[in-house]
């Protein structure tokens, strides 16, 4: 039985993260801003209040988990502004930039003192950050900060793998989930394979960027 803390589960790819890692006999420690019915139903530790663009709350986070071992850390809390080169909102790309990049580093620092040797940390992020793979341009704040989440991911893996942890970046797939509107596989797919990959994760292929199908994405 692994320790699970998953960021960003009320709803969702996060929830279904949860829910499937408890179903399987693991200790869930669900940490999120606001819990939700489902969440609470799932039996999982559920640590409410936790926002990860915020140092005192996520302090908060830490010192409620003092001298508990994390064997698997999922980044997952991120969120989606839609914007064109004709409306970008500065704003709204820095709100990203601190959820969806600063967010997982911040969390992982301040649980740093939890993982141990053979531990595990998977960063949320999506394929839209990818350079190479661009085709369409459009939504500047997401991809920018994804591409921020994967250099960050890269940058924690040379950090902790000598210390036997290993990092993994993790795209989901297209999901249907509020982000996306509901179009797309379900959460509940997406989520089987992110744990699949996790599963997997060690320090020989730590540092790869993976979808969740099980393939490696290019950077």
């Amino acid at each position: 039985m692994a320790t699970v803390l998953v960021t960003g589960c009320n709803r969702g790819i996060g929830l279904e993260l949860c829910r499937q890692y408890h179903a399987r006999g693991d200790k869930v420690i669900a940490a999120s801003r606001h819990a939700s019915d489902e969440l609470n139903a799932i039996g999982a530790r559920v640590i409410e209040g936790i926002d990860v663009t915020d140092d005192e709350s996520v302090r908060g986070l830490a010192e409620a988990l003092e001298g508990q071992t994390i064997d698997i850390l999922l980044n997952n809390a991120g969120i989606l502004h839609r914007d064109k080169f004709e409306n970008v909102n500065y704003d709204d790309m820095l709100d990203q930039y601190r959820v969806n990049a600063i967010g997982p580093l911040r969390v992982t620092r301040a649980l740093r003192d939890n993982l141990k040797s053979g531990s595990k940390v998977g960063i949320v992020t999506s394929r839209v950050g990818s350079i190479e793979d661009n085709g369409s341009g459009d939504y500047y704040g997401y991809r920018a900060s994804k591409s921020a989440a994967n250099m960050i991911g890269m940058n924690l893996h040379h950090d902790l793998s000598p210390d036997g942890i290993a990092v993994a970046l993790l795209h989901p797939g297209y999901v249907a989930t509020d982000m996306t509107g509901g179009t797309g596989v379900s959460p509940a797919d997406s989520a089987s394979g992110l744990i699949a990959r996790m599963d997997e994760l060690n320090l020989d292929n730590s540092g790869s960027f993976w979808h969740a199908e099980g393939y490696t994405l290019p950077w």
